[in-house]
């Protein structure tokens, strides 16, 4: 059963004016994804339903959008392990009531004595386990720094009551929902038993907890304590420096305080696309998203793909089409545009999606060659939030520890967990094989680059009102979920919520192959592919694409949690 709540009921106290002015909103329900939620002022949409109480509360109080981004991505932290994160980084996408936009980069950075071989042992192999599951696969946390970026660039609001409920969250404690106390488990019985420190933050004195159970975070709340009081440099510099340096002594990792201390976050320049007459905003590299995204759109717009229909045979043909092709380049071209020349101008050209366009056969897949570029594994371990602000400014985040719960590591004392960012990294120089190995050279590890991602907070605009700000967690198929949000919504005439329910697919070159969510497609549909020359492989989950919505008739703004997660909701304040 839907149940309704005011926004009064949320767990933190506003001033009683914004609350007489707050909308009605849908509550969480156990076990399940909050309904859509609607609001004639501001909204959040994220994968844990308290986070985005506490964004809203921010907003209800007078914060802007930046604000409550920060608000929520602080509550990430606590909330939702998995993901969100003080010890990783990723991406923010802004756009002003005016319509300019801006980015801030806080991707994660490699050490100083990071090196294209560092994957390498004295033979010359190459180890998986290095390279994904040591400390050395630690890149320098960029979080901290990108809020504190985006807060004194952009923010309205004082620091402290941005970072305040979440030091609240961690030393009080939250109540377990069955979806998080069941990761826990699993995660504190699996990779966490082999650090002390993980499982004495992720159990009860030992024992696994369970939901309904009230869990504190004692030395997180400290640590976000710090960060409160002495913003980035609460993080970067004094205890928490020291203990990330002390742990990384004790495991052979290869971060130092002189690390923490040089790490900073970028304003960068969005990437900008037009796709029959809206305009999308997205990230840049050391994304490869917006690239990825705006390239597989200019292919696809020469196509009536309404006439298709939604998910039929023409229309999944095409579609992986258009993403085979964004994603060889992917591999071919991106890389921190700091450390390498990325044509973006030319790859997010009209004329090279014609040229892409060229051998693209209607009635027969295109073959993908292993020779040509092999794809490594990225974990589908992300988180994404939405925020609109009465005024209309949007914002979009999508920030990871990389593989869920990240490296595993907590820092003892500090009591968060560290990312493993640096598998994002190739392999090595020339190590690219059949069996998923890369070793092109833009992506290798280097001194103080960023690490390629698959990240895409995005925004989608039209005729200068603001339609919608997307994004979802799930590896590379981050970049195909955010392109059929769009599609979705100007191809099919979705409203945000239908655009986030309807079932997504995959195409990522190589390996060659069309991934289908379960019951995404008729079995004729499937055997159409097939005869097309296409490998179907059907089932599973892709994404969690929690959105927010604008009408722009209205300005009535729409938060859209996805149902693939449980515990996800969206809530929205009045108009102030």
């Amino acid at each position: 059963m839907r149940r309704l709540v005011s926004h009064s009921m949320c767990l933190f106290t506003v001033p009683l004016l914004t609350l007489l002015t707050a909308s009605v909103v849908t509550a969480p329900i156990s076990g399940q994804a909050q309904e859509t939620a609607t609001s004639n002022g501001g909204m959040v949409s994220s994968q844990q339903w308290i986070a985005s109480e506490v964004g809203a509360d921010v907003l209800a109080a007078g914060g802007n959008a930046v604000d409550a981004a920060i608000a929520t991505g602080f509550a990430l932290a606590v909330t939702h392990p998995t993901a969100g994160n003080i010890g990783g980084g990723g991406f923010m996408v802004i756009r002003f009531p005016n319509g300019q936009s801006t980015t801030i980069d806080f991707r994660e950075k490699a050490p100083l004595a990071a090196h294209p071989e560092m994957w390498l042992d004295e033979d010359g192999e190459y180890s998986f386990e290095v390279h994904h599951r040591s400390h050395r696969a630690v890149g320098v946390p960029g979080t901290v720094a990108g809020f504190d970026k985006a807060h004194r660039l952009y923010g309205a609001a004082e620091w402290r009551e941005l970072v305040d409920p979440s030091v609240d969250l961690a030393k009080d404690g939250f109540e377990l929902s069955e979806a998080l106390a069941g990761s826990i488990a699993r995660f504190s019985s699996g990779r966490a038993s082999r650090y002390e420190a993980t499982v004495a933050a992720f159990t009860n004195d030992g024992a696994p907890y369970s939901a309904g159970d009230t869990w504190r975070q004692p030395d997180l709340g400290r640590t976000l304590e710090r960060i409160r009081d002495d913003r980035s440099d609460g993080f970067y510099r004094g205890v928490t420096a020291r203990l990330i340096a002390a742990e990384m002594r004790r495991g052979g990792g290869l971060i130092t305080e002189e690390d923490l201390d040089r790490y900073e976050a970028r304003e960068r320049t969005p990437v900008k696309g037009t796709y029959r007459g809206y305009d999308v905003i997205s990230m840049p590299p050391p994304s490869s998203g917006g690239v990825a995204i705006v390239t597989a759109l200019n292919i696809l717009e020469e196509y009536d793909l309404s006439a298709m229909g939604h998910n039929s045979a023409e229309y999944v043909h095409h579609l992986a089409e258009a993403m085979r092709r964004a994603f060889r380049d992917r591999a071919t071209y991106l890389a921190d545009a700091d450390f390498a020349d990325v044509p973006i101008h030319r790859l997010t050209s009209k004329e090279y999606a014609g040229w892409l366009r060229r051998d693209l056969d209607s009635e027969r897949a295109s073959i993908s060659h292993p020779s040509d570029v092999e794809q490594p594994y990225e974990s589908p371990e992300t988180t994404h939030y939405s925020v609109v602000d009465g005024d209309g400014m949007a914002v979009s985040v999508t920030y990871t520890l990389e593989s869920g719960y990240g490296s595993g590591i907590v820092v003892p004392g500090g009591g968060f967990l560290l990312n493993n960012e640096m598998g994002d990294f190739n392999a090595g120089p020339g190590l690219t094989n059949t069996s998923g190995l890369i070793g092109t050279e833009p992506n290798l590890a280097r001194p103080q680059q960023r690490m390629l991602s698959s990240m895409s907070p995005s925004i989608l605009a039209k005729d200068g009102d603001l339609i919608a700000v997307i994004g979802s967690p799930g590896g590379r198929t981050i970049i195909n979920t955010t392109l059929q949000l769009i599609l979705n919504m100007v191809d099919f005439d979705m409203d945000i919520q239908e655009a986030v329910d309807a079932s997504r697919m995959h195409h990522q070159w190589l390996p060659d192959r069309i991934r289908l969510e379960a019951g995404a497609v008729t079995p004729d549909v499937v055997e159409a592919l097939e005869e097309l020359g296409h490998t179907v492989q059907m089932g599973g989950r892709q994404g969690s694409a929690n959105a927010v919505g604008v009408n722009p008739r209205t300005g009535e703004r729409m938060g859209a949690p996805d149902p693939r997660s449980a515990d996800a909701g969206a809530v929205g304040v009045g108009a102030r």
